[in-house]
């Protein structure tokens, strides 16, 4: 038996990040993993699509560079099997970068699955330290998610999940994908952009049900510019797979594809810890419970990221790491998840923090809009990336900002500005009275807030005196 302070169990992004966080505060430290270091996000989530998106997008760019004077003799071809190999490349670096920095927080790693024995004790069941078992003070569970497939989904070689997507070995003519939510919409704009013919099947009105109805509604737009057939409101049943393809019914259109890719949300991966043994409880879906300090129903016991089932992000998962390390040491601090940034790497991209139009009218809060489009900024037009908008949201009586919503160019990189603007509890008057520079794509932040109060130089408004 090998005694710790801390035992961590999964090395996603919550789980690694608190191994190294704890060894850095001086705790003997334990890192359970059954895989590899980096969690969904790093090897099947995030990174390698994003590593792809990056690909698809210098294809697009290259494609379209006679717009900006650039001549490109021959063919300009995505080649899948070069973009694969380069997604494992990055997805290589990466995780060795990780085992550096556990080793040197003085992490010691156990390679396998953990389930647990008791409250403190806790037994490697598989992998390379079989048979090993833990004792530790605290524990904290970072096993993450997989991808849920329902039962109604028939098995096949051509139904697939994100998981397989990500490796297949061939581009396919054709692909229908089942759920219109972030993973499906990503998944959508890559491989359109690639020249496969997309499908997009969501069962609610609209794509993206979670994202500020306005900036979805521009997306569905621009995707179907981009020839991604979206069809809303109605379920895809009668599914079938064969050898050579997948078929499907939205209502009475048949529907037939290469292959079906299935996301329509994720489940824990709980079930194999022997959770009852510590005493910690679950919900009926197999996330673990757990209060605001992240501590479960076992005293000595915290669970952050996926397994809890809150939001399912990688950087809301490394932020919980944080917070209960600096419980673990005697400094909590209150965790301000609420506003934690939403990034969709779509064409073009999404990125959302705090209150949406839809919440705000539902919970009865009086606001005010401001809005500035990309298409009026300079920058965007130097790089000819000029479909989107930021939206801001304010209290109509404090002026406190309480949403930013912007789809664009780089949404993804200027949501970053709003987090610690709205954590400071910031006005839209005083986020407009901040120096952006020019010519940049965070001018529109700026513009968006003086737009707030009818104040926006570059947007036409009525005369105030």
């Amino acid at each position: 038996m090998e005694k710790f302070d801390v035992c961590v169990i999964g090395a996603g992004p919550g789980g690694y990040v608190a191994a190294i966080r704890a060894g850095q505060c001086g705790f003997k430290t334990a890192l359970v993993e059954k895989a590899f270091f980096g969690g969904t996000c790093l090897n099947v989530g995030c990174i390698p699509t994003k590593t792809l998106i990056a690909g698809a997008e210098v294809y697009a760019s290259a494609k379209h560079a006679a717009d900006f004077g650039v001549e490109i003799s021959g063919e300009v071809r995505a080649d899948w099997k070069k973009m694969l190999a380069r997604k494992d490349e990055v997805i290589g670096k990466l995780r060795n970068g990780i085992a550096s920095l556990l080793k040197s927080a003085g992490v010691t790693v156990f390679g396998g699955r953990g389930e647990f024995l008791s409250r403190r004790q806790l037994m490697v069941a598989a992998g390379e330290a079989a048979g090993t078992v833990i004792e530790a003070d605290k524990f904290i569970i970072a096993t993450g998610s997989d991808p849920l497939v329902p039962g109604f989904i028939p098995k096949g070689d051509r139904i697939l999940t994100s998981t397989e997507l990500l490796s297949l070995p061939k581009l396919p003519k054709s692909l229908l994908i089942l759920g219109g939510g972030v993973i499906g919409c990503e998944f959508a704009c890559l491989f359109a952009e690639l020249g496969v013919e997309v499908t997009v099947v969501e069962m609610l009105p609209q794509i993206l049900p979670q994202t500020d109805g306005e900036c979805a509604k521009l997306l569905a737009k621009l995707m179907a510019g981009k020839g991604i057939r979206i069809l809303n409101g109605t379920p895809l049943t009668d599914i079938r797979c064969t050898a050579r393809g997948v078929s499907g019914k939205v209502g009475d259109e048949t529907l037939k594809a290469d292959y079906l890719l299935v996301s329509i949300g994720r489940k824990p991966v709980t079930a194999d810890l022997n959770l009852p043994a510590a005493g910690v409880k679950t919900d009926q879906r197999g996330f673990i419970e757990v209060d605001d300090s992240f501590r479960t129903s076992a005293p000595n016991i915290y669970a952050i990221g996926d397994a809890v089932g809150r939001i399912m992000l990688a950087h809301w998962a490394s932020a919980a790491a944080g917070n209960v390390v600096n419980t673990l040491r005697g400094k909590p601090e209150e965790f301000t998840g609420a506003l934690t940034p939403g990034c969709i790497f779509t064409s073009p991209e999404i990125g959302t923090i705090g209150k949406s139009e839809e919440q705000l009218k539902s919970e009865g809060v009086a606001y005010s809009v401001g809005k500035f489009p990309f298409a009026a900024l300079g920058k965007a037009m130097a790089m000819n990336q000029t479909e989107g908008f930021v939206k801001i949201l304010a209290d109509a009586e404090s002026d406190q900002v309480l949403g930013i919503h912007i789809i664009g160019p780089h949404a993804t990189d200027l949501i970053a500005e709003a987090g610690p603007a709205m954590l400071m509890e910031i006005t839209a008057k005083e986020l407009g009275r901040a120096i952006h520079a020019h010519p940049t794509l965070g001018e529109a932040m700026m513009e968006a807030a003086h737009a707030v109060h009818g104040e926006c130089a570059h947007m036409p408004t009525r005369k105030k005196r």
